[in-house]
């Protein structure tokens, strides 16, 4: 049996129904991290357990941490090898963190997937953009509506998000309901959809919710999350009061932002111009699915130069940062049709991704010297956050009264904040989990497994496992250079030709100013004389013991061991 079936069997003793049906949580991305959201709910005896799967998303980079990484996606060798058990996969809405990596890692599930309309639209945009002419069984489902997928009886049950759509899940089995959030708030006046229902979130919690799987972005923060509302009061007073050019950056797929940001330009009497190829498509299906009106209008970018400063408001992707996004080009100059300057505003309706401050600092600085006034979340109200603080989650547990909170969809101090909250309100059981542990919620909740789980990252065109391949070597590189060496051999062992060294992220002169190469160069050819002849015939001795020699004679006067790759070529002079 693979260990992805076996794992370690943990607390099985406790377990009173052993060998007869559980309900059990699983997480392979999401827990103690913002972003990979990828969840597992199992059902059925261990050795029998049917499965479904919620969200498949993925994570960023950590810039020179992950050197050449396009994107962080989940590795799903667990449930892959248990994919004829996976009954369907659910995405609670179309953010990338829940749904970014679907497109690449369904051909490893091959199960049916479950979505609302504006999510659905935003998946076949991206198949249409990224699939490779590939199809997906993706069933379009109503808001708020239930069905049977294999042995779970999935509610949609809509919640107010940052996007259209989101949709929190009850999912009934035998062995009892769980609520699993998604991302979540409480608006009272949201921009886009309705507010929550919350006497259907009682009625959930009348009819008995056993396990509770929720949201814990800012279970540290008190109060309540500000509404979208005040964010559009706020932006068309700053756009009303503006002098010269203004520029909004947000998240491409906030559409209520989008919306915002349309009327707060009409309100000041400016024309919007949109740059980003995320916020055309955006745009596009939220007209198609009718969360902004048909004759939505804009400009794009082309028209920016023929209007005056005080005529435009450009709304563009980059608001994290990422350097081939618009406001990234813009702040160096480089775009071909924008070009902001000195008393121009550009304003960040937004809140940075942990891990992206490097990139946002950049861009920021980079406007500041070309002489643009700058508003960033805290400064004034230019954002709100997607989800709940503390009195909204206290809101929730009221509703909802359940017996089992698991804290997800945080780093380790947001889960911690969740749990201590959850206790403080009397949840009987809480269980802070970690990605790969395995959560029996009933019967008789424990910890009673564990799964494999781990990390892959987008290389180019190609998957590769974090934790080997190419990266890793990447990251040794970036910290110690790499030095090359080419040597020739005669079959008796006799050195045909002159080496040859090449030096690439190495100092070129030592301390006392000798070329670093004539040190690599010593280092080879006493190897060579060391070696006796008959040691010479073997290539890989002489590989070897010219990398170990090169390495020691660089470390000796640089204090940095590089990497050393070696080839000895084998020549036969008498042909």
């Amino acid at each position: 049996m693979s260990q992805a079936k076996r794992g370690r069997g943990r607390d099985r003793g406790h377990n009173q129904n052993q060998g007869g049906d559980e309900l059990v949580f699983l997480a392979l991305g999401g827990l103690g991290e913002i972003g990979m959201n990828m969840y597992l709910y199992g059902i059925g005896p261990e050795d029998q357990r049917r499965w479904l799967m919620v969200d498949c998303g993925i994570t960023f980079p950590e810039g020179e941490f992950d050197p050449g990484v396009d994107v962080i996606l989940p590795d799903v060798r667990f449930i892959e090898e248990n994919r004829s058990d996976l009954a369907g996969i659910v995405i609670t809405h179309a953010h990338e963190d829940h749904i970014g990596a679907l497109i690449e890692l369904w051909p490893r599930l091959q199960a049916p997937i479950y979505v609302t309309p504006f999510t659905a639209g935003m998946l076949k945009s991206k198949l249409a953009e990224h699939g490779n002419g590939q199809q997906l069984p993706i069933n379009v489902v109503a808001q708020d509506s239930r069905h049977n997928i294999g042995p779970f009886d999935v509610e949609f049950v809509s919640l107010p998000h940052s996007i259209p759509e989101m949709s929190a899940l009850a999912i009934r089995t035998p062995l009892g309901m769980v609520f699993h959030t998604g991302d979540w708030k409480l608006d009272p006046t949201p921009v886009i959809g309705q507010p929550a229902d919350e006497s259907r979130l009682a009625k959930l919690g009348e009819e008995g919710v056993h396990a509770l799987i929720i949201d814990s972005t800012n279970a540290y923060r008190e109060g309540t999350s500000p509404s979208e509302r005040d964010v559009s009061a706020s932006l068309t007073e700053i756009i009303k009061n503006a002098k010269g050019r203004v520029a909004v950056t947000t998240f491409s797929s906030n559409v209520g932002r989008i919306k915002v940001v349309a009327e707060a330009t009409r309100a000041a009497g400016r024309h919007l111009v949109v740059a980003g190829r995320a916020l055309h498509r955006v745009i596009e299906v939220a007209r198609e699915t009718g969360y902004l009106p048909q004759g939505f209008k804009y400009l794009d970018q082309d028209q920016f130069g023929y209007l005056d400063r005080n005529e435009v408001v450009l709304m563009c992707t980059g608001s994290q940062g990422e350097p081939r996004a618009a406001l990234a080009r813009i702040a160096e100059e480089q775009h071909p049709d924008i070009s902001l300057g000195k008393g121009d505003l550009v304003i960040f309706s937004s809140r940075t991704i942990p891990g992206n401050e490097k990139g946002v600092g950049r861009i920021e600085n980079n406007l500041s010297r070309m002489g643009c006034d700058l508003i960033a979340d805290g400064e004034e109200l230019v954002h709100v956050s997607g989800h709940p603080r503390r009195d909204e989650l206290r809101r929730m547990y009221g509703w909802l009264k359940p017996n089992v909170v698991v804290p997800m969809h945080g780093e380790a101090r947001h889960l911690k904040a969740q749990a201590d909250l959850a206790r403080e309100l009397g949840i009987e059981v809480v269980m802070p989990l970690l990605n790969g542990e395995i959560a029996r919620l009933a019967p008789d909740p424990a910890v009673v497994d564990d799964a494999p789980v781990g990390r892959l990252f987008r290389d180019g065109r190609l998957l590769v496992p974090a934790s080997e391949g190419p990266v890793r070597a990447r990251r040794k590189l970036a910290a110690v250079g790499v030095v090359m060496v080419a040597a020739s051999i005669t079959p008796r062992g006799d050195v045909a030709a002159e080496p040859q060294a090449v030096l690439d992220g190495v100092p070129e002169r030592t301390a006392t100013g000798a070329p670093m190469i004539d040190v690599v160069l010593d280092a080879v050819d006493g190897t060579l004389r060391s070696i006796p002849a008959k040691g010479r015939k073997s290539p890989d001795l002489v590989a070897e013991a010219i990398r170990r020699a090169v390495r020691a004679a660089v470390n000796e006067v640089w204090g940095k061991k590089p990497i050393c790759k070696v080839l000895v070529n084998v020549v036969d002079r008498g042909k």
